[in-house]
């Protein structure tokens, strides 16, 4: 270290004589040994201020001060860069477990959009971090029946994603199709209520469609209502139905509703990401999408939902304030 301080001492010696750019490289090529060395930057300060002390034997104890000073706040520095750095490794640490989270989510909650017979179906789910609370689930049975399930988790992250596993792995046990969406939502909410955390709280909304007749039954657990275009009306009906959210009471009923369809009218099923203005006051919503659905309805039910995104993208200055998900369902 003594040899160290003395060979600062030269360079800095031959800096301030001559100030010219050999001897700021060389003072620069110091660098590595005194990284060598493990010498904080309070240390180095110290070093250039006994070498200037050395120099300067006249020099103001002022000046001293001035160094004991800086060796201070170069210290307090230190601490605050180191736990700046941890936390950078931190963040970036879960950025990598988010992505892989995503990834993981996206490869088990995949949906796929069924082509049943005479019904065009979209759907159109962006989530609005990496990890998506809101999730769609089809199912359906040797072209009898169309089972649809939205859903949306109270909650953001790893935890949201992994009770949606919950919501899809009860769906997937149902395994058919043609259960009463009232059944559905009572095993659903039996599973969420053992298997997820008091604090996670999921919205369903569950429809069968008869492919025979046409009716659509649904049941909602505390969920956003779906819309019903009557073509012929050329009216919009909320399909209304009562129900607690999934995993408060282990116990609990849904009712489920009818609802017949005809030629060219359809079914929009959303999330309240899809109907949620935080930044517009008083701004109905729901008639805003009721008019953008009939001024779409021309397109095919895929077209319809990816303008509708586009639209309300727009409205809202391209910063959607949740989870946006939509299905529409035309006849």
């Amino acid at each position: 270290m003594i040899q160290l301080k003395a060979q600062y001492k030269k360079i800095l010696s031959d800096y301030i004589l001559n100030q010219n750019e050999s001897n700021l490289y060389i003072g620069q090529n110091l660098i590595k040994q005194l990284i060598q060395k493990n010498l904080t930057p309070e240390d180095v300060i110290g070093i250039h201020k006994q070498a200037i002390e050395e120099i300067y034997e006249d020099l103001p104890e002022s000046i001293s001060h001035a160094y004991d000073f800086l060796i201070e706040v170069m210290v307090h520095f230190g601490l605050k860069v180191k736990e700046h750095q941890f936390l950078l490794v931190k963040q970036e640490e879960m950025r990598i477990e988010m992505d892989v989270a995503a990834k993981i989510q996206n490869l088990l909650l995949e949906t796929t959009i069924p082509t049943p017979g005479l019904l065009d179906i979209g759907m159109v789910s962006i989530p609005k971090r990496k990890m998506n609370g809101d999730y769609v689930h089809f199912l359906h049975d040797d072209e009898n029946y169309l089972g649809v399930a939205v859903t949306d988790v109270v909650g953001k992250g790893v935890p949201a994603a992994l009770c949606m596993s919950m919501v899809k792995y009860g769906l997937d046990t149902l395994g058919y199709a043609n259960s009463n969406p009232s059944y559905v939502l009572e095993v659903l909410n039996k599973i969420i209520e053992k298997s997820v955390d008091d604090s996670m709280f999921v919205s369903l909304f569950y429809g069968r469609y008869n492919l025979n007749n046409d009716i659509f039954t649904w049941a909602s657990a505390g969920h956003e209502p779906a819309l019903f275009y009557k073509a012929k009306e050329n009216t919009f009906y909320d399909l209304e139905s009562k129900g607690l959210l999934l995993g408060i009471l282990p116990e609990i009923k849904y009712v489920q509703h009818d609802v017949k369809l005809e030629k060219d009218d359809f079914l929009v099923l959303m999330t309240d990401g899809v109907t949620d203005f935080r930044k517009l006051e008083e701004f109905d919503s729901r008639g805003y999408i009721k008019q953008l659905a009939v001024s779409y309805s021309r397109l095919n039910a895929q077209q319809m939902c990816e303008e509708i995104y586009k639209d309300l993208e727009r409205l809202q200055d391209f910063n959607l304030d949740d989870d946006f998900t939509i299905v529409i369902i035309k006849k």
